[in-house]
């Protein structure tokens, strides 16, 4: 079998009538990085709090925050993407169930909770780790000096663990990207479903995925860049790489 190669097919107009077929994947693309943040900040903001909640002497809080843990990461993400697009909205009542179905960019929606609630539970683990791997006499020195569990936190041992977490997270948010291409079994036209498009309309699948591959690649290269330069910025002496060793996966 000799297959035709044509780059040019990228400048062809696509049947949706909406630019080219390049215009389309970086269509592709815009949907990719905004799912992408979204579910970023919703991970970020939960996994930041169950992951502190985790090390904290409340022995209930701490069983909480591990079962939390062990449900959102030992469930397959893509079998969470359809419990929420597909089963969450028949076990509700039917007149929510019915404004969720019809809720516009549903799919955009039911991805980023999806997508935040299993990689929240990765940066909970993170924090974890980030926050035991301190030397405890810092925690011991801001009780001698008075502070309260919650200053403690908010003043000392947030501070530098989220500055020693900054490479565990660089690798997580990269992931985060990359799982985005999981969301388009519940038809969000991110890049991989506008790649896998192009392929069934113009039958030009090693252009396709090839470009679709090239836009992967330069964002996550983007990111690692920018995220080695702010790690460079806030690094604090003696404790680069210590969260790196001490991460659990």
């Amino acid at each position: 079998m000799n297959y035709k190669w044509n780059w040019g097919i990228l400048l062809e107009m696509s049947p949706e009538g909406q630019g080219s077929y390049l215009q389309m994947l970086l269509s592709g693309l815009s949907w990719t990085l905004i799912t992408a943040a979204c579910a970023w900040v919703l991970a970020f903001t939960l996994g930041l709090a169950i992951g502190v909640v985790r090390t904290l002497p409340n022995r209930f809080g701490r069983l909480l925050g591990d079962a939390y843990v062990e449900l959102f990461r030992n469930i397959p993400l893509l079998v969470q993407l359809f419990l929420w697009y597909f089963v969450i909205p028949e076990l509700v009542p039917r007149h929510l169930g019915d404004m969720i179905k019809q809720m516009p960019n549903a799919s955009f929606y039911t991805a980023v909770l999806g997508l935040g609630l299993f990689m929240s539970a990765r940066v909970a683990e993170q924090v974890r780790s980030g926050v035991l791997s301190l030397p405890k006499g810092q925690k011991l020195a801001a009780t001698a000096m008075g502070l309260t569990t919650a200053q403690t936190y908010r003043y000392i041992l947030l501070p530098i663990t989220l500055r020693v977490m900054l490479p565990p997270m660089t690798s997580e948010f990269l992931n985060t990207i990359k799982n985005t291409s999981v969301a388009l079994t519940i038809g969000l036209m991110e890049l991989t479903a506008r790649a896998r498009s192009m392929q069934e309309f113009s039958f030009q699948v090693f252009e396709a995925f090839t470009v679709a591959t090239v836009l992967y690649l330069v964002t996550n290269l983007v990111v690692t860049f920018l995220m080695r330069k702010l790690e460079r910025a806030v690094s604090v002496p003696g404790f680069l790489g210590v969260s790196a060793s001490a991460v659990v996966h």
